[in-house]
C-alpha cells in the first residue's frame, strides 16, 4: 500500500468549517492520525490526513477536493507521497 500525507487550507474558514471538512474528509477514507511503527497513534497538526491505499496521488486529489468543494469554501491542497516518515512533538491519541 502507499501512503500519502494531504494537506487541506480552507481559505476564510472557521472552526465549524474545518469541522464538516474533518467530517467529510473521513468519509473519503482519509485519517487525522499517523500510527508510528512500534504501533503508537499520533493525532495529525490540524488540517493534515493521512491516507493509505494502492492508488495515485492522482486519484488521492480527487478525493480530497470532493470533500472540500463540498464545503463550498475556497480551499488549496497538496497530497504528497510517502517514501517513509518521521515526526517529532505530534499528540499520542
Amino acid at each position: 500500500m502507499i501512503s500519502f500525507t494531504v494537506r487541506v487550507e480552507l481559505h476564510d474558514a472557521t472552526r465549524a468549517d474545518y469541522n464538516l471538512l474533518h467530517t467529510l474528509m473521513g468519509d473519503q477514507g482519509f485519517k487525522r492520525t499517523i500510527t508510528s511503527g512500534d504501533g503508537i497513534t499520533y493525532e495529525l497538526p490540524e488540517a493534515e490526513y493521512d491516507y493509505s491505499g494502492d492508488v495515485t496521488k492522482a486519484d488521492v486529489l480527487a478525493r480530497a477536493k470532493k470533500a472540500a468543494d463540498s464545503t463550498e469554501k475556497k480551499y488549496a491542497v497538496l497530497i504528497t507521497q510517502s517514501n517513509g516518515r518521521t515526526w517529532v512533538g505530534l499528540n499520542k491519541v
